[in-house]
């Protein structure tokens, strides 16, 4: 029996790694007869894996889609291939394919035998991505994986956290799922010294072993994990809050404000209203107008006086840069004649 399960093993890779194979190399390859190979590719179909088959002379077997994914056999350097891309797509953030990356890479680097490890992580290690824009924030992919297995396995976290003034606390959590924006990764977990669901950045954890026990998953704090995590760290992560209407329809409004940088949500079908936070007003003014879209403050009414002041400053820099002569206040309430272009008063 084991003999034949190495051989289907063995037939299945090389099904695999070629197109189309005749009776007769799979025979002598596999170093059985013609018909030895007829039986195995019909325990091949009965476990799941389509094989064709092709009569005549030109004919020969070929493995074909099926309607399920069946396990892949790969070679070295296809399995370290395959572990490079995915810790590519994880560590950079890809929008759309990061979360999925992680759970398949934990899947690969559970099985991978020490040997590749070393390689996936030699070439990790001396390669420098160049990327085009602001680079996301520096998330160790092995960090990643390790989260993942623990969400996966219902298996307590312990954990540094650094918070965003620099404060190190320890921690120990039930980590629930791992949800990723387009530039941070975060975790949700419930946190056990705090009694009560909580957020965390993945690049401010250090994980701390061991970990466990294990725990039995709780009810999560929201359907949408994803608007859970957007509206904390867009909104309640802030001590000055606002809502604004962005006078543009939802779809042109999420092409231009991310989901860590306020929620979003229709209102009519030529607006809709923005909730986002900021660490003061003034900064919550460039934050709305940082959108580039036209809008109108509903609350709160403060945000409507800084942006006026944040106007009347605007227009005496202008002045000011402008040379007209024409007198603008300064910053302390006083006024100044501008200058020319020559330096002179």
């Amino acid at each position: 029996m084991l003999e034949t399960s190495a051989r289907l093993l063995r037939l299945l890779s090389l099904l695999q790694a070629h197109r189309e194979w005749s009776g007769s190399e799979l025979a002598a390859r596999l170093g059985v007869t013609a018909r030895t190979v007829r039986r195995d590719v019909d325990r091949l179909r009965e476990l799941g894996y389509p094989v064709n088959a092709s009569p005549g002379t030109g004919g020969g077997y070929q493995l074909g889609a099926g309607a399920e994914l069946p396990p892949l056999l790969l070679d070295d350097d296809e399995a370290v291939a395959v572990a490079v891309g995915l810790r590519t797509a994880a560590g950079q953030g890809i929008e759309g394919i990061g979360e999925t990356s992680v759970r398949a890479l934990a899947k690969l680097e559970q099985v991978l035998p020490g040997r590749l490890r070393r390689r996936v992580g030699a070439l990790n290690a001396f390669t420098v991505p160049m990327l085009r824009g602001p680079q996301p924030s520096t998330v160790d992919p092995a960090v990643l994986t390790e989260l993942a297995h623990l969400c996966r396995d219902a298996e307590r976290l312990r954990l540094e956290y650094r918070s965003h003034d620099g404060t190190v606390t320890r921690r120990t959590v039930e980590p629930h799922r791992l949800v990723c924006t387009e530039r941070r990764w975060y975790l949700v977990a419930w946190d056990l010294d705090r009694d009560d669901w909580r957020t965390f950045r993945v690049d401010r954890i250090t994980p701390t072993p061991p970990h466990g026990p294990r725990f039995t998953p709780r009810t999560p704090p929201a359907d949408d994990l994803a608007a859970y995590v957007s509206k904390g760290v867009s909104t309640h992560a802030y001590a000055t809050h606002a809502v604004v209407r962005l006078l543009v329809p939802l779809a042109e409004a999420a092409e231009r404000v991310s989901p860590s940088a306020g929620t979003l949500e229709a209102d009519g079908p030529g607006a809709c209203v923005l909730r986002t936070g900021a660490a003061t007003l003034d900064v919550m003014v460039v934050h709305v107008m940082m959108t580039g879209l036209p809008f109108e403050v509903l609350e709160p009414a403060e945000l409507t006086e800084a942006i006026r002041s944040a106007r009347d400053r605007l227009d005496a820099a202008l002045a000011r840069s402008e040379g007209t002569g024409r007198r603008a206040p300064d910053g302390e309430g006083r006024t100044s004649k501008v200058r020319d272009g020559t330096g002179a008063a």
